[in-house]
């Protein structure tokens, strides 16, 4: 019963901080006051792609400049997301509409795309590129209407507002392409309440466009920088011919309306970009169905559990006990150090790490620390978070290695502070090279790598080694039982016991708690879509480990029950089974839910995607290799040993 009231109580807190997350915002973030006529400055981020996932810098198509282009210095995060915010030449102020105006150049002497210029912004076009735009700090979207009902005399018919982020550079029509050109930008603004004699002032509560793409002689532009949007279908679009210089002009409008919407809660309407009833519904459905069979899992080893070791303590007959088989006959050699003892207590000090990073970043980010509206936050705190938790991996790896009769503390310690940073460095230089080869500004920049690098040896290295150090010279692990010093032969085992059919087996509790999570993390992080609802993230991870140590002690149970002693290895590939699961779903959402073709893009995704698989090996492995070493010492602990 205590089990169930706590977890009533996380289910209860989780969705509290769920139903309370909109009216939560980030501390520290000052809202910005404008008077009548202030200017508010529409900025770019970048142009992206879920077709070739390589985001560009804006200023890379030919678009109007400022006479003074100004980059925003961007945080460790924002520059490995590709992020460059740069000025625009667009002029908006407060409160104040603008029917149409020419950003540069005039009707007489309209901007000319060279053929190279034309050449790129058609292949931009037919690579379905969004531009993205911030004002204020909001992001621009563009409103999608969906009617779901369709008897028009119906007049409380439902009517469904979706918003996709950034807004599409062209589009494309009986093989002609078309650009964007003349973009209506809709503001919508909060007003404050202030004293009787004070000026009002007002805050950006809404950022949307409508783009249109209307052919330079329908816009009669006027020489004072005016000019005048065709109604309706009056006009023909603006085509962009690859084969020939184009000649085009770039116009905006500007319309603000007052809302009711408070600055605390602009971000909602981005955050809600989908149905989220489903997400609802299929999480609680995943929590139940996992703590069920949880539930029966554990009540299943417990019983076995204790009448094993009520057949094994009995004083009588115990020659007859030694002759059955069971996990008891291994005794002598179930502690027995593995082959390898410095890499997997290295790659348990990396999972240890990462274990510690995901806990804290989910719980900062759950309490609302790391909105969307921080730009940059998550990723630049996950970076330094793992830098600092090397501590606590360097101790645990210290302490396990010495547990395995390790010496080489030294060596050690600096396999556990490479040789996983190392693998990911390494890939990610090597697929930062094909992206440096795309000028794409995905690319991180030579000085983030130094930086990177500084961290990493600077920082991450010499606290896995302190940690290392006291971790070594801590007493190790306490085995209940002596280990003899001939090892005992392991019988043949049955087909089910093979390591990958293990892997298969324990994998599918763990990924069925998180794949309906994973469907809106790979759309976030493929698909430019925002990730928010942290509650339920952490709520699943919190399932994750439960669901990892339980499945992991069934296995281990299960082994030493067919008298193999060799867990050390096997429990800690076993328990990340999940992550098989991962590449195939991986996989699977390649094939169906993205529209990538070319090699690069492919390699891009299949290379952060193995980084992603081999974090989740090395996190549900630990999880569960742990989980297991703890049951193992419990049980041998329980039973009388002579």
């Amino acid at each position: 019963m205590a089990a169930v009231a706590v977890r009533g109580v996380w289910l209860l807190l989780s969705f509290s901080l769920l139903y309370k997350a909109t009216a939560f915002y980030v501390p520290g973030v000052a809202p910005i006051n404008f008077r009548q006529n202030d200017p508010v400055d529409i900025k770019a981020v970048k142009l992206t792609s879920s077709r070739t996932q390589l985001p560009y810098e804006y200023y890379s198509l030919p678009f109007c400049r400022p006479p003074q282009v100004t980059y925003k210095a961007e945080n460790l995060g924002e520059v490995l997301r590709g992020d460059r915010i740069v000025n625009t030449p667009f002029k908006v102020l407060m409160n104040n509409n603008k029917k149409c105006e020419i950003l540069c150049n005039t009707p007489s002497s309209p901007l000319v795309l060279k053929l190279e210029e034309s050449k790129l912004i058609a292949e931009r076009i037919q690579e379905d590129y969004y531009v993205h735009l911030i004002a204020d700090n909001l992001p621009v979207a563009t409103r999608l209407d969906v009617h779901l009902g369709h008897d028009e005399d119906d007049e409380k018919k439902e009517r469904n507002v979706q918003f996709e982020h950034g807004y599409r550079l062209g589009f494309t029509d009986n093989n002609k392409i078309y650009i964007h050109n003349h973009l209506s930008f809709y503001l919508y603004f909060h007003r404050e309440e202030v004293e009787e004699n004070q000026e009002p002032s007002f805050r950006v509560v809404r950022f949307e466009v409508i783009p249109q793409s209307i052919k330079m002689e329908d816009l009669k532009g006027t020489s004072e920088g005016g000019c005048t949007v065709p109604e309706g279908s009056n006009s023909a679009p603006q085509e962009i011919d690859r084969s020939k210089e184009n000649k085009l002009l770039f116009t905006y409008s500007v319309h603000w309306q007052e809302s009711d919407i408070k600055w605390a809660s602009r971000w909602d309407t981005y955050l809600t970009m989908s149905d989220v009833q489903i997400h609802w519904f299929s999480i609680i459905n995943s929590v139940v169905v996992v703590f069920f069979l949880s539930g029966i899992l554990s009540m299943i080893i417990i019983r076995t559990l204790r009448k094993d070791i009520a057949n094994y303590n009995k004083e009588d007959d115990i020659e007859d006990t030694m002759e059955e088989s069971g996990w008891k006959l291994v005794h002598g050699d179930v502690f027995r150090p593995p082959q390898y003892p410095m890499i997997l207590s290295s790659l348990l000090g990396s999972g240890i790490q990462l274990f510690c990073m995901v806990l804290i970043v989910i719980f900062v980010a759950m309490l609302g620390m790391l909105s969307p509206s921080s730009r940059g936050a998550l990723m630049t705190t996950a970076c330094f978070l793992f830098m600092f938790m090397g501590v606590f991996g360097g101790f645990f790896a210290g302490r396990l290695y010495r547990t395995l009769k390790g010496h080489r503390w030294r060596k050690g310690a600096f396999c556990t502070a490479t040789l996983y940073p190392g693998v990911v460095f390494g890939i990610c230089f090597v697929l930062n090279c094909f992206i440096w080869g795309k000028h794409s500004s995905g690319a991180v920049p030579f000085p983030t790598m130094l930086a990177l690098l500084c961290m990493w040896f600077g920082i991450s290295l010499p606290l896995v080694y302190l940690g290392y150090y006291f971790g070594f010279r801590k007493q190790p692990y306490d085995n209940p039982v002596r280990t003899n010093q001939i090892p005992r032969q392991i019988p043949e085992q049955r087909w089910y016991m093979r390591r990958f059919v293990g892997i298969l087996m324990a994998g599918i509790l763990p990924f069925g708690a998180m794949f309906i999570e994973l469907f809106f993390i790979f759309s976030a992080i493929w698909e430019n879509q925002f990730y928010y609802l942290f509650g339920f993230l952490f709520l699943v991870f919190i399932i994750l480990v439960v669901s990892c140590s339980q499945i992991s002690i069934v296995m281990v149970y299960f082994q030493l029950c067919a008298e193999d002693y060799r867990w050390w290895w096997r429990t800690f590939l076993v328990s990340g089974g999940s992550a098989f699961y991962v590449l195939v779903y991986a996989v699977f959402y390649f094939v169906n839910k993205l529209d990538i073709v070319e090699f690069i893009p492919s390699l891009l995704y299949f290379g952060y995607t193995t980084l992603m698989v081999l974090s989740f090996w090395l996190l549900t492995g630990t999880i569960g290799f742990y989980a297991a070493y703890m049951f193992i010492r419990k049980i041998y602990a329980a039973v009388k040993i002579d």
